[in-house]
């Protein structure tokens, strides 16, 4: 890449999802489309973290897209053959240089470990990298 040179991060999974969703032929193109309820997972050294996680909450989840392409950097939106190539960064697609998946979902249940949320799209066996609460701006109510 021309300008800054290139770094690598690392990261750690958290977790991971468990959904009835295996292959992305079965799911939706957003959370909101019909995903089912699903599971995510944490690690037992990130169990305090989870401290103040509670049923009804709206959560952002980011997630390691681990079974999309990093090469791609052109898609038709949403595979519709009609619309015209468009940059990555300007979709939702999952297949980009860094595949971080971003999913705002409702926690349904939180028991110990997990939590059970609903909208979330990601596949069976999805690293989670993070979790951060959702905030309400002023006016958004």
């Amino acid at each position: 890449m021309d300008g800054a040179p290139e770094s690598e991060y690392v990261l750690r999974a958290v977790g991971y999802v468990e959904s009835p969703l295996r292959s992305r032929d079965e799911a939706p193109k957003q959370g909101d489309e019909g995903s089912p309820e699903a599971w995510l997972v944490f690690e037992p050294g990130v169990a305090r973290a989870l401290r103040g996680l509670r049923a009804g909450m709206d959560v952002v989840v980011l997630t390691w897209l681990d079974r999309a392409r990093r090469d791609v950097l052109e898609v038709r939106p949403r595979g519709d053959r009609e619309r015209p190539l468009t940059g990555v960064f300007a979709t939702r697609s999952p297949d980009r240089p860094n595949p971080v998946g971003l999913h705002r979902v409702r926690v349904v249940e939180a028991d110990g470990l997990r939590l059970r949320v609903r909208d979330l799209e990601a596949l069976d066996g999805t690293p989670v990298l993070d979790v951060k609460p959702v905030l309400e701006r002023p006016g958004d109510r």
